[in-house]
């Protein structure tokens, strides 16, 4: 069967369309691909992964979240690179813009003797003011370097609260750096003494608000040490130093863990200072302790380069040799060793035991009992105790003895001075060993012991020291801090106030009960630097009033000294009928503005705490000028009495004619800037 020919044109058409038509679509499908390809290539190789890309035909389609506008035009100029612009269509998003964070705020404070400098970042002029105003309160004027840099963003939470301690712990420290930021605050300072620290430390720690991470590192220079002791014992009681010194931190670790090898429970103090022999201490020390472990019992007492190594009695004849030996050879060249091995103590005389004792007790009472070689010696002995405990606190019982050992007045000389660290307790001199017992409130007791003892014997002379510590009888763990004396000098006042006669700074007889009780406060507190101030009521003439209140001020002052009270960090000054607390047109006002008050000299002024002045009471400052006609302070018609006692006769009403609030005549009354107060006057 033939096909027409006109059939097979038309078939040989339509099979030529169906396979151009699959051409065109497998030739256009490779133009995409290869496209996808070469754009995704490009891009990889940048990083952006994040876009995708697809084609249709020539037309290529971008899609994808930017993270910010950059990057989606960096992606524009590198596809657009690759191929024509035309064929690209941008449908990407960008991420939403995130708000700038705000700006991290801290200053530095940096205080010493020079002045004061102010580094870092604030929120605000304000704030700037307020904080470079605050640190120039506390030094010369012009003594505060101003470096701060302000950011108008709003003050992070706790920012207020962190400054505040901040600038309370510079006005503390003379010698420091404060580093503030909202939620941190880091202390860094030098105190003039041991004492000094531990009351800054305490204050600080005190004061830190609830919720304000502060770090405190306060140091105090190093104590001189000499001789330089350490004493490393081991006894039925286990081992123990009685006394540790080293020359740096690294040199204590190694000490206290060589002792802590040896036996030493619990917490171990060693003293880092200054007069180290050698830089070889620790070496020697640490070589010296394995010794007296290996002996087993015994004593290692190093003062400066002099090495004493006792060996208790029962300890065996080789290894007293083998560790003496041993120890000898390999201490560092410039230290001396002297080695004993104990022997049983010999029989005591027919006439008794040869020893000399000395019995503290607590309230200063000793007595002295025992032998000494002659009446001269005995005299001696008498008047060392009596220089070191008192003339009237010795009792001397002893017999004199012409065979006594060589060396027998310095060891009972040296038991005395030892003796007399502490609050109570016993002294043995025997030949061969000198004994302390007893008990102390100083901390560093059984150091300072050891130091004497071991200066003063020499080397190779056996001691031993039985001493407890008690809190109670320390004077420092009980002192108060100096917030703790104002408040307690204030409820004295407030119990009964000093008073004047009228119109003088002589006390009232009631007075002295007052003045006693303050005496006795403030002898506890020898650091603390306060202010007595004396005020008047506003009866008589401005300038006479301030005279007066000064000095009553100074009368004080002048009490305190007479009473044994170290007046050196104690300030005198009058404020007159400055800053009133009651109504100065009553009687009750007058009487309570009439007073002494006794702060802290670095007490900060506080207007919430301050109450106003009367309506009608002159404000400091606003008294009119010349009250030359006004009353006399010694007119008993009119008193400017500060404190004295109240009556019909010492406190009219004011003479419409003389002083007073409301005469507007001139005045020449100097002005006088009102002081602060602490809270509840």
């Amino acid at each position: 069967m033939r096909f027409p020919k006109t059939l097979i044109a038309l078939g040989a058409f339509a099979v030529a369309g169906i396979l151009s038509s699959a051409g065109a679509v497998w030739m256009a499908d490779g133009v995409e691909r290869r496209t996808r390809q070469i754009v995704s290539h490009e891009l990889s190789l940048d990083g952006y992964d994040w876009v995708q890309v697809h084609t249709d035909g020539l037309r290529i389609e971008l899609s994808g979240t930017a993270p910010n506008e950059a990057a989606r035009f960096r992606v524009l100029s590198i596809v657009e690179a690759a191929v024509d612009a035309t064929r690209v269509h941008d449908m990407m998003q960008t991420q939403p813009a995130q708000d700038i964070p705000p700006p991290r705020f801290s200053v530095e404070l940096l205080r010493n003797d020079d002045g004061i400098s102010l580094i870092g970042l604030v929120p605000g002029a304000a704030a700037r003011d307020d904080i470079a105003k605050r640190a120039g309160d506390l030094t010369k004027p012009g003594g505060v370097a101003d470096l701060l840099e302000t950011a108008d963003s709003p003050a992070p939470e706790g920012w207020a609260r962190a400054v505040d301690f901040g600038l309370a712990a510079l006005k503390e420290l003379p010698h420091s750096k404060i580093s503030i930021s909202a939620d941190r605050v880091r202390v860094t300072g030098i105190a003039d003494s041991e004492t000094q620290q531990h009351r800054y430390e305490t204050d600080l720690s005190r004061a830190a608000p609830n919720g304000l991470t502060v770090e405190v590192a306060i140091s105090a220079p190093r104590p001189v040490i000499t001789p330089f002791t350490l004493r490393f014992v081991i006894d039925d009681g286990g081992a123990r130093f009685d006394a540790c010194s080293a020359d740096t931190e690294k040199a204590r670790d190694q000490i206290i863990a060589a002792g802590v090898a040896a036996g030493v429970q619990g917490k171990v103090s060693c003293t880092v200072g200054m007069g180290v022999p050698t830089p070889h201490w620790a070496d020697a020390a640490v070589l010296g302790i394995a010794a007296l472990k290996e002996m087993g019992k015994g004593s290692i007492t190093f003062s400066d380069a002099d090495v004493s190594l006792i060996a208790a009695d029962g300890t065996p004849q080789a290894t007293y040799d083998k560790v003496a030996g041993e120890l000898g050879a390999r201490l560092p060249d410039v230290f001396s060793l002297s080695a004993t091995l104990t022997h049983p103590p010999k029989a005591q005389t027919a006439e008794g035991p040869v020893e000399f004792t000395a019995a503290l007790g607590g309230d200063g009472q000793v007595t002295l009992r025992g032998r000494l070689s002659d009446d001269r010696m005995r005299a001696a002995v008498d008047s060392f105790a009596r220089a070191r405990f008192g003339a009237d606190k010795v009792l001397t019982a002893t017999r004199t003895d012409g065979q006594l050992p060589d060396g027998w007045p310095v060891r009972v000389l040296a038991g005395l001075e030892a003796l007399s660290v502490l609050h109570d307790g016993t002294l043995l001199v025997q030949p061969d060993l000198v004994t302390i017992t007893g008990t102390t409130g100083a901390p560093d007791a059984q150091d300072q012991i050891s130091r004497i003892l071991s200066g003063r014997l020499g080397q190779g002379q056996q001691f031993a020291i039985k001493v407890t510590y008690d809190k109670k009888y320390d004077p420092k763990a009980g002192m108060p801090t100096p917030q703790e004396c104002v408040a307690q000098v204030q409820a004295a006042l407030a119990a009964h106030k000093i008073s004047f006669q009228p119109g003088s700074d002589a006390f009232t007889p009631d007075s002295g009960q007052t003045l006693d009780a303050v005496s006795d406060i403030l002898r506890k507190c020898p650091d603390a630097k306060m202010e007595i101030a004396g005020y008047t009521d506003s009866q008589g003439r401005a300038e006479m009033n301030l005279t007066l209140s000064q000095a009553r001020a100074q009368a004080v002052l002048q009490a305190l000294a007479d009473r044994r009270v170290l007046v050196s960090n104690l300030m005198a000054r009058g404020y007159g009928e400055a800053h009133p607390i009651a109504d100065n047109t009553t009687d009750a006002g007058r009487e309570a503005n009439r007073r002494i008050e006794i702060t802290l000299q670095s007490a900060s002024p506080d207007a919430g705490q301050a109450p106003a002045a009367a309506p009608d009471a002159a404000a400091p400052g606003d008294a009119p000028p010349d009250q030359a006609t006004g009353a006399q302070p010694d007119d008993p018609g009119a008193q400017t009495d500060a404190n004295g006692p109240t009556d019909a006769g010492d406190a009219p009403a004011a003479d419409p004619n003389g002083a007073g609030d409301s005469d507007p005549g001139p005045t020449d009354a100097p002005t006088v800037e009102p002081k602060p107060r602490p809270a509840g006057h």
